[in-house]
């Protein structure tokens, strides 16, 4: 998930596919896109993400996501920021998770993330998404940052929509469903060589 957007928004890494989402947006994800920021909202990003964005939003003219974004209030996770140029931001320099979870206790509209790879670790980790809304593009680029790190704690998810552009992006919603359930599909009497199978992998590990 990483630089979506350009080359040089996240070098992180060395990271050189920078931008390798452009080419697959039409008119369907565009529509999606904006059917999405209907009801009102406000963001929550990381820090790179929120600087990659303040260098970009505030100066399109007459953009209808660019008027959301710029009235939207920002919510910054950042340990080292401590000024901010873009209107309507509120950085959270302490501790952020208890930070969050008083916004989320809160009365109010919702709370989007977009990007910000990093933070979504800490959000994941503590339980604190509500819904996904991932995006899946048919392409595979070996290296970056990633929605699910290592050490991403096991999770169920129930998806609630989904649907796919002429480009073959996969755009589908999902909502936290529980624990992983567990099933088998091993015979109920294990064969002779599946016991030793078993016995073999239980003595590798």
């Amino acid at each position: 998930m990483q630089a979506p957007g350009g080359p040089q928004e996240d070098l992180s890494g060395d990271f050189r596919y920078g931008g390798w989402s452009v080419n697959y947006w039409d008119d369907f994800m565009m529509k999606t896109m904006g059917e999405a920021s209907q009801t009102p909202y406000d963001l929550l990003l990381g820090r790179k993400t929120y600087e990659i964005f303040a260098a970009h939003w505030p100066f399109l003219k007459d953009d209808p996501m660019a008027d959301k974004f710029n009235k939207a209030t920002k919510y910054v996770a950042t340990k080292t920021l401590r000024t901010s140029t873009w209107q309507n931001t509120t950085l959270l320099n302490n501790d952020i998770v208890q930070q969050l979870k008083k916004i989320k206790n809160q009365d109010g509209i919702e709370l989007q993330v977009h990007g910000s790879a990093n933070l979504l670790q800490t959000l994941f980790r503590f339980q604190l998404v509500d819904e996904m809304r991932v995006w899946i593009f048919p392409a595979v680029l070996g290296k970056g940052k990633r929605l699910f790190e290592e050490g991403s704690l096991p999770a169920n998810w129930k998806m609630t929509n989904s649907k796919v552009s002429g480009s073959g992006v996969i755009i589908a919603s999902y909502v936290p469903s529980g624990e992983v359930p567990i099933g088998s599909f091993a015979l109920e009497h294990p064969t002779a060589l599946e016991v030793e199978r078993r016995q073999k992998v239980e003595q590798e590990n």
